[in-house]
């Protein structure tokens, strides 16, 4: 039982010292980036259902 207990609180620490050290690192990230989003515009194509050689089923 101990080593359980054990492994379960060495698990805890390593969760608790990546998640530290993560949001470090995005708090940082988002201060240099200046609040702009840089994201390309996607094209959205129309759908043309006229000229289509499938029929819908019935």
């Amino acid at each position: 039982m101990i080593t359980f207990f054990t492994i379960l609180f060495v698990i805890i620490g390593v969760n608790a010292i990546m998640l530290f050290i993560s949001s470090n690192t995005v708090g940082r990230k988002r201060k240099t980036t200046d609040g702009r989003a840089e994201t390309s515009a996607s094209k959205i194509y129309p759908i043309d259902l006229i000229s289509s050689k499938y029929k819908k089923a019935v």
